[in-house]
């Protein structure tokens, strides 16, 4: 995979664990709203490298501990991305300057 594909795929990570965090978010200011449909996010591979996520309703109750729960592993999931994402600029800038010399 080329440094350009690497940083791609970190981005559209990044994008993702946003995406969820927006629907976690959506489902902990409603858990009390009556009749509301808790948001659920599927992650899904793209090509040729990369996540995708699609934000669906579904019926079952807000659980406020396991929202927190999922917060926490899209935090994560979101740091290891950028991390990733930043040792691919690193990289790429250390190729440019390889270049120029």
């Amino acid at each position: 995979m080329s440094i350009s594909g690497i940083t791609s795929a970190a981005l559209s990570g990044m994008r993702a664990q946003t995406t969820r965090v927006g629907a976690i978010a959506s489902n902990i200011a409603n858990s009390s709203t009556s009749g509301y449909a808790k948001l659920s996010t599927s992650l899904t591979s793209v090509e040729p490298g990369g996540v995708q996520a699609s934000v669906n309703s579904t019926d079952s109750d807000v659980d406020p501990a396991t929202e927190l729960t999922d917060l926490i592993e899209s935090e994560q999931s979101y740091k290891a991305n950028a991390a990733v994402f930043e040792t691919g600029a690193d990289m790429w800038e250390m190729l440019m300057s390889i270049k120029r010399d």
